[in-house]
């Protein structure tokens, strides 16, 4: 079976799990969810499936060609200790990336896309970029190096990407020794957080323990309630503009600058850094957190149900495309994957018609 097709297999218990949690939150008068912001985040990791059939090519290829040249061990694929060292490494070696991605400006471009949900539940734990193959695997290589098969390090990255979805709520609240050794619903909305207490905090897939050794663990505090988002929020739920904006912003200012040493090192600067040029000719707004507006556009019934439909339909095409895309030629994965990212985009269209930014009050952690 596919990695694609385990994908589909996941998709009803994702959504059972989505529609529970949604179900406690209105019980307790807490609900965290938006139609149109769950339906994008969803959209989005629709389309990161999508065009991972074409981008997981490039990552699995590589990590296999390294392996066939470059292993200095040849690891059995049978060994229960091979298979847990492999999980363990991969979860390090993620925690790495994952850091990157917030201290390095182009891997945020890709990994800004998880980030830019101002709620925070379920919805937002399938809400991936589809850009973050193009560098991400090179943070795996040491595993290609040490000899960690193919099939065992597809499986392990499977797995951890699986773990993470459930922590990914404000209807769970501390587990107490769990929160201490691994990634749990509290130590990941600190992660989640634009406060400045909580910002490029808890990177850990599964373990936290990476973030206690490495020093970037802070544990959420009932004084000081998450705020969720982007500092530079993308008010809007078109899915070509979230994976684009941030290479977008990049390459402005990469354009701008004056110096050319500026004009390359834009890219490999953290997130908030900017040539100090650019910042004077092209302000941009300081970050306040007592300012935050969240952007939340009306909608009427009727735009609902349409964009409800829509959503549905795009839903059983993409499961459709994923669950047989091993058997489908070039030409037919191209259009329609082609087809699919047409209609994600249509659906971030309809649900903002008649957008009106609105301000609401952050909703506290639990």
């Amino acid at each position: 079976m596919t990695a694609p097709q385990i994908i589909v297999l996941a998709t009803p218990v994702f959504l059972l799990l989505i529609a529970i949690e949604f179900a406690v939150g209105v019980a307790r008068r807490r609900n965290t969810y938006r139609w149109h912001d769950a339906m994008a985040s969803i959209g989005l990791g629709m389309m990161s499936q999508v065009v991972g059939l074409f981008t997981r090519l490039l990552a699995v290829g590589i990590y296999t060609a390294v392996h066939a040249k470059l292993a200095l061990f040849d690891l059995p694929a049978d060994s229960v200790a091979v298979w847990l060292g492999a999980l363990l490494m991969y979860d390090l070696c993620y925690y790495w990336l994952h850091r990157a991605g917030h201290q390095v400006r182009v891997l945020w471009a890709a990994h800004v896309v998880h980030h830019q949900s101002e709620d925070y539940n379920l919805s937002t734990a399938l809400r991936q970029t589809s850009s973050g193959a193009l560098f991400g695997w090179i943070f795996y290589l040491p595993m290609a190096v040490v000899g960690v098969p193919p099939l065992i390090f597809a499986t392990v990255a499977l797995i951890d990407l699986l773990y993470q979805f459930w922590v990914h709520t404000q209807q769970i609240g501390r587990l107490g020794w769990f929160d201490r050794w691994f990634c749990s619903p509290s130590n990941h909305r600190v992660h989640h957080a634009v406060n400045d207490r909580y910002l490029d905090r808890n990177f850990g897939g599964i373990l936290i323990i990476w973030d206690r050794l490495f020093g970037t663990f802070e544990e959420e505090h009932d004084d000081e309630p998450c705020v969720y988002g982007t500092r530079a929020p993308l008010r809007s739920f078109d899915p070509l503009w979230a994976n684009a904006e941030v290479y977008w912003a990049v390459l402005q200012d990469s354009w701008h600058a004056r110096s050319g040493w500026d004009k390359l090192r834009v890219w490999f600067m953290p997130p908030g850094w900017r040539p100090a040029d650019v910042a004077q000719r092209f302000p941009k707004p300081v970050f306040r957190l007592d300012a935050v507006q969240y952007w939340d556009p009306p909608m009427s019934r009727t735009t609902r149900m349409l964009a409800i439909v829509w959503f549905v339909a795009l839903l059983a095409g993409a499961c459709a495309l994923l669950w047989h895309a091993h058997r489908l030629d070039m030409s037919t994965l191209l259009w329609s994957a082609g087809a699919l990212v047409a209609g994600l985009w249509t659906l971030g269209r309809i649900s903002q018609r008649g957008e009106s930014p609105a301000a609401r009050q952050p909703a506290a952690a639990a």
